[in-house]
């Protein structure tokens, strides 16, 4: 079973910061100075706050390595570019 989250990044120009946001994922709200950086702490904050607000199923324990998900620059590549 798959199941999409979204993600919404964007570019903070005041803080010159890339910001991530999720109505998806339950509590998300980070920041880096880059986009590897940012996906980083995406692939590390992403899975435990599914676990913690139990918003998968208590059988499908979730970790990093068990999302699947692009790199941001090729989405903005897709989407933006």
């Amino acid at each position: 079973m798959q199941k999409l989250f979204f993600v919404r990044v964007e570019w903070d120009q005041e803080a010159e910061v890339w910001v991530a946001t999720s109505d998806d994922v339950p509590g998300l709200a980070t920041e880096a100075e880059t986009l590897e950086l940012l996906s980083t702490k995406l692939n590390c904050m992403a899975p435990e706050l599914l676990n913690a607000n139990r918003v998968l199923p208590q059988e499908v324990e979730t970790t990093a390595d068990t999302i699947n998900h692009p790199h941001p620059g090729t989405i903005l590549r897709e989407e933006v570019l």
